[in-house]
């Protein structure tokens, strides 16, 4: 959704003083304002702007970070896309600059991450009870994922007493078509305890814009002796577990892929956990 989000950085909108929700703005409130200095493209309709959670950082007084999921809809499809605003008296930004050390807030203020995501059926690997948690949202397809995800697969198989590994889909479908039949096979196949499967989609040689779902199973097949049926894949549990880990996702406002958090915090570099695996003289 990003090439369809016009941010401006300095731009206003006067409240009501009667706001029903303390002095927060209303869904009408936002859908104006967006429409007007956010996504300026007519083919995009917004039917609803739904305030996900808020939060306050001390680098920023007196401002309050939105968290907000936009209903659009675009080129026929309805999309959940996140937004982050910043309120402060009667302004409102998308984007918040430090003149000084140029930070970008919105590139490093994220929503506080709910211990409701660490649930057994998001465990991939590892000891629930480890004492480190990793948080993986993540696209097979996705070269950036391909070239971390598969590391920290191995790092928390051979380290379960260290860390527990927590794993949620998130297809960038409009660039990568494919992993949409793929995390279907993923989700089937970690249920059925075949997590082989479920790592081998990281190295399925595939046309990332292949959407034709008999010849994606087909391709599975032949390359991982693993068979299943279009009636399987898009069967509703499947669809309805897929469609939660994405919503997750654009409440904790994650749009791209590999992200990854440590501990509940986010992890830029995506590669914290190597602070924590045994040193050499260790093993």
């Amino acid at each position: 959704m990003s090439k369809l989000l016009n941010a401006t950085v300095i731009t206003t909108l006067a409240l009501s003083a009667n706001n029903i929700n303390k002095d927060l703005p209303t869904s009408k409130q936002l859908i104006k304002y967006i429409k007007k200095n956010v996504i300026r493209n007519s083919r995009v309709k917004i039917s609803d702007v739904e305030i996900v959670g808020t939060k306050t950082d001390d680098r920023i007084p007196g401002w309050t970070v939105m968290f907000t999921n936009m209903k659009i809809n675009f080129q026929h499809q309805d999309i959940t896309a996140p937004l982050m605003l910043f309120k402060k008296g009667d302004l409102i930004t998308p984007e918040l600059y430090d003149i000084n050390s140029s930070v970008n807030y919105t590139k490093v203020i994220k929503p506080d991450i709910p211990d409701t995501v660490y649930d057994d059926e998001h465990l991939i690997y590892g000891n629930k009870n480890a004492p480190h948690k990793i948080l993986v949202f993540s696209d097979p397809q996705c070269p950036f994922c391909q070239d971390v995800v598969p590391d920290i697969f191995k790092a928390v198989k051979e380290n379960p007493d260290t860390f527990a590994l927590y794993y949620y889909h998130l297809p960038l479908k409009r660039l990568h078509p494919v992993s949409d039949t793929l995390t279907k096979v993923m989700h089937i196949a970690q249920k059925s305890d075949r997590k082989d499967i479920f790592e081998d989609m990281y190295k399925l040689d595939i046309n990332i814009r292949e959407t034709n779902e008999e010849k994606i199973l087909a391709k599975i097949k032949k390359q991982f002796k693993y068979s299943l049926t279009k009636s399987q894949i898009n069967a509703p549990e499947v669809k309805k577990a897929l469609k939660a880990d994405e919503d997750m996702a654009a409440r904790l406002m994650i749009q791209g892929t590999p992200t990854v958090y440590i501990d509940g915090k986010w992890d830029k570099l995506r590669d914290g956990y190597k602070e924590y695996l045994p040193k050499k003289d260790e093993k």
